[in-house]
């Protein structure tokens, strides 16, 4: 019968940890843990005392600081890995899971599960051919070498992309391999595991590459196993179930979530809420139990769906995420792009989107057709948009998967801006100071309906002077609003006067800046 190890990387809430490794090994199964290097020495060895008797709970013999997008985590799992071959050789089945997943079926069904079908379970999709990836970098992730965290050292990342894409340092992928990517929760046999181990041995040259591509954990493990594994001995999905909102957010389960996850067909789930006390109990209790006779219906998106539609009083479902939630989140960073001649502002922010992998927006609170994801509903109109703006960006935050996001808004929108920079985020103003000559003008005066097609040209003359005041009153008003971390671009400005601003706005090196500066064109009409 299976036997599976479980690879625990993990970094904060030591109880926890201790709790789920002791149900998880309850009935025979064992757990190799990686726990984060960075985290404090105190929690880790309060995990070590806790586990020390345990024989089905090892740990690995080396711990790295893990940064997201780095290779660290993929060395973290190597190093747990290594530790669950050695300490159990009776492991059948590796799994990885997370310190807020947990077993929606017994280990008695979860083995023959495993038993019924000798097959890797793992997502494996063509890096290049596949959809997988829906925004930012791509191909970029491979043929260049990144050395940096994106997130800890922003500046150094993109000024390191920036040099080897400038300098042409495109370099190959190892020709006997195709890259793949999925998703990092999988189950793989112990001979897939060997292999692997073996393979990060013998070819020190696909280790060396996969080392400075960025964010490996989506696509080392799952190309390994393409290498490795015979098609047929594969199955491109993950044995653990997640959810999604309406809204791009994943679903957090709750105490009365119980009978909805034992009817979906998957072994594990996440994430279970740290305040679902009820549901760990009984979810833990379920795993040792002898329990086979699951019902599945896998009903449990559509379900959501209809609840969440409904709304249930006094429960979690009741309250709208926009309600909820009242920040965009202290860790986020907003880059508002505010100017009055729309098409200059689209002009910036797609040479921003050209020389960075920032995520940007157009002008989303003043034209309706701003292409937006699906979030549910609440980006169908402007007024939704403008009523619920703050769970709109936090929803369009979490869709981007990034702490980093630009849009674009009319000078006239303070009120907007005031709201964003009262948040507790940090949020960075570029203003572009424009010329406006009479056609653009009236052009604008047509496009807000204070003059139509058939507007006698006496009274755009008299309408000019007053326009005119306005557009400069908006500019001003921003002034005297004494914003932080606000910049301006000038249309008057060299490119080289320009670059200042726009490395500051967007915190990267001058030299990147300066290829933004010099976008052909950028204050054309």
């Amino acid at each position: 019968m299976a036997r599976i190890a479980f690879i625990l990387l993990c970094h904060k809430d030591p109880e926890a940890i201790i709790r789920q490794a002791r149900q998880l090994t309850a009935v025979g199964d064992c757990i190799s843990i990686h726990f984060d290097a960075r985290a404090q020495a105190a929690s880790y060895a309060m995990i070590r005392d806790a586990l020390a008797d345990d024989p089905n709970v090892t740990f690995a013999k080396k711990r790295v600081r893990c940064g997201w997008g780095e290779w660290s985590l993929v060395q973290a799992t190597l190093h747990a890995l290594e530790a669950a071959v050695d300490a159990f050789p009776r492991a059948t089945h590796f799994y990885m899971v997370s310190g807020d997943c947990m077993a929606i079926k017994s280990a008695q069904y979860a083995h023959a599960v495993l038993d019924a079908d000798d097959v890797d379970y793992i997502e494996s999709f063509d890096f290049f051919e596949s959809d997988w990836i829906k925004t930012g970098m791509k191909e970029e992730r491979l043929i260049y070498r990144h050395w940096f965290n994106e997130r800890a050292h922003k500046a150094l990342f993109y000024r390191s992309w920036w040099l080897q894409r400038r300098l042409g340092l495109e370099r190959e992928i190892p020709s006997d391999i195709q890259v793949m990517i999925g998703s990092q929760w999988w189950c793989l046999r112990r001979r897939t595991i060997e292999w692997i181990l073996d393979f990060v041995r013998r070819r020190r040259d696909v280790v060396r590459f996969f080392r400075t591509t960025w964010i490996p954990d989506e696509t080392f493990f799952q190309t390994l196993v393409r290498h490795l594994v015979p098609e047929p001995e594969i199955r491109t999905r993950t044995l653990t179930f997640l959810m999604f909102t309406d809204y791009g957010m994943p679903v957090t389960f709750y105490d009365d979530h119980y009978d909805l996850l034992l009817s979906q067909d998957y072994l594990f789930a996440r994430k279970i809420s740290p305040e679902a006390a009820q549901l760990k109990d009984r979810l833990g209790r379920l795993y040792a139990s002898d329990r086979t006779d699951f019902q599945i219906s896998d009903e449990g998106r559509r379900l959501f769906q209809f609840l969440t539609g409904r709304g249930r009083i006094g429960r979690r479902f009741a309250p709208r995420f926009w309600e909820t939630e009242t920040s965009l989140g202290r860790e986020r960073e907003l880059l508002i792009v505010a100017c009055k001649k729309w098409h200059v502002a689209k002009r910036l922010v797609g040479s921003i989107k050209h020389h960075t992998n920032i995520p940007a927006i157009e002008y989303l609170f003043n034209e309706e057709d701003t292409p937006l994801p699906g979030l549910g509903g609440i980006q169908s109109t402007l007024e939704k948009r403008t009523r619920h703006r703050r769970a709109l960006m936090r929803m369009l935050f979490d869709y981007h998967e990034t702490d980093r996001l630009i849009f674009c808004i009319d000078t006239a929108n303070l009120d907007l801006m005031q709201d964003f920079f009262s948040d507790r985020n940090v949020t960075r103003l570029l203003e572009i100071e424009c010329d406006f000559s009479d056609e653009f003008l009236i052009g604008h005066a047509q496009r807000v309906g204070l003059a139509g097609a058939e507007t006698p040209e006496e009274t755009l003359k008299q309408l000019l002077p007053t326009i005119r005041y306005d557009v400069v009153f908006e500019a001003d008003r921003i002034r005297d609003a004494g914003f932080p971390n606000h910049t301006r671009l000038r249309e008057t400005n060299t490119p080289e006067q320009n670059t200042p601003p726009i490395a500051a706005f967007l915190t990267l090196p001058e030299d990147t800046a300066r290829g933004i500066a010099e976008t052909p064109h950028l204050f054309a009409d």
